[in-house]
């Protein structure tokens, strides 16, 4: 997940600046996140509205979701269905590790 300091419930809201901030993140965590693990693909967007998903409405953030082919698909991952292989703080280090590597830090 990609949440810029900037409070916004809609990219239009959010500067330019911010607005290229958290794209150019994306386009940097995706190599990583490959290396570390190994998807097929990815899921990469916002939810805008509450009504859309957004947990917190009033500061959007972009979410990069991993995708493997077969697992199952983003909407019961955005329902709170969720196969979680690993502890969040495990997969942290692990992106945390590649990302110091890679020079992105």
């Amino acid at each position: 997940m990609v949440a810029p300091y900037e409070h916004a419930s809609c990219l239009t809201e959010l500067s330019e600046d911010v607005n290229a901030a958290v794209s150019n993140l994306a386009r940097a965590l995706l190599p990583a996140m490959r290396k570390v693990m190994r998807p097929d693909g990815f899921n990469v967007g916002y939810n805008l509205g509450k009504v859309a998903g957004a947990g917190i409405h009033e500061h959007l953030h972009l979410h990069i979701v991993p995708r493997w082919s077969g697992d199952s698909n983003l909407l019961p991952v955005l329902g709170d269905t969720r196969v979680i292989s690993e502890h969040i703080e495990d997969t942290y280090g692990r992106l945390r590790k590649q990302i110091l590597e890679d020079g992105l830090d």
